[in-house]
C-alpha cells in the first residue's frame, strides 16, 4: 500500500477525532505561546495533522494523493534498496515541523495566535516533485510557473496577510521540500536546469 495513502488515512482519523474532542483539537493546534510558555513542542507535529473543516482537510489530502503518490515513485527511482518509503516519509514529517518554526519565532509571544493543518508538508511534497518534473502540469499550469507563483504569493503574503491563513508554513514548506530534495540527490539540480533550458 502508498505511504500517501496511510498517512491520508492517519490524517483523516486523526482531524476527526480532534473535532468530535475540541480540546484535543486545542491542544495540537499550533499555538507558539503554548509552545514557548508550557514547552508543548509536541504541537510542532500533531498540528499538521489535524484540520479546521471539511474543505482544508479535503484540500490537502486530495493535493497529497495525487503528488505524494508521484513522489513515491521519484523517489524509488532514485533511491537504491527500501529507503525510499523511509525518505518519503521523513520529509513529510519533518515538513511538517520545519514549515512552523518560522510561525513560532514570529508568534512566540502571542496567546492568541493559533494554526493547524498540513499546508506545509503538502507544499514540501508538491515542490519536491517540481524539482523532479518541472514541465509537469500543475492546475493546468507548468510546475515551475506554478511553483514561482507559489513562492512569490506566499512570501508576499508572509508580509501582508490579514487573514488566518500560515502563510509562513505554505513558503517555509516549500522552501524545504526543494532543499530536501537537492541534498537527497544533488545530481537533480543539473537536469532541473537542463529541463529549464
Amino acid at each position: 500500500m502508498s505511504l500517501t495513502i496511510i498517512i491520508i488515512a492517519v490524517t483523516v482519523i486523526i482531524s476527526f477525532y480532534a473535532w468530535n474532542n475540541p480540546d484535543k483539537q486545542y491542544r495540537w493546534m499550533m499555538n507558539p505561546y503554548q509552545v514557548n510558555r508550557n514547552n508543548q513542542y509536541d504541537r510542532f507535529l500533531m498540528s499538521g495533522f489535524i484540520h479546521s473543516d471539511y474543505v482544508h482537510l479535503g484540500f490537502n489530502m486530495f493535493t497529497l494523493f495525487f503528488f505524494g503518490r508521484n513522489l513515491e515513485q521519484y523517489y524509488l527511482r532514485v533511491l537504491v534498496g527500501d529507503s525510499a518509503p523511509f525518505v518519503f516519509l521523513g520529509l513529510y514529517l519533518v515538513a511538517i515541523i520545519v514549515s512552523e518554526i518560522p510561525t513560532f519565532l514570529k508568534h512566540k509571544e502571542n496567546p492568541g495566535y493559533n494554526s493547524l493543518g498540513a499546508s506545509g508538508a503538502v507544499a514540501a511534497v508538491i515542490f519536491s516533485c517540481i524539482i523532479f518534473d518541472p514541465w509537469r502540469e500543475i492546475y493546468f499550469v507548468p510546475g515551475i510557473v506554478f511553483g514561482v507563483l507559489y513562492l512569490i504569493y506566499s512570501w508576499y503574503q508572509t508580509r501582508n496577510a490579514r487573514d488566518q491563513i500560515n502563510h509562513d508554513a505554505h513558503f517555509y514548506g516549500a522552501v524545504f521540500g526543494i532543499i530536501f530534495t537537492l541534498i537527497l540527490e544533488p545530481g537533480l539540480f543539473g537536469s532541473f536546469l537542463s529541463e529549464l533550458f
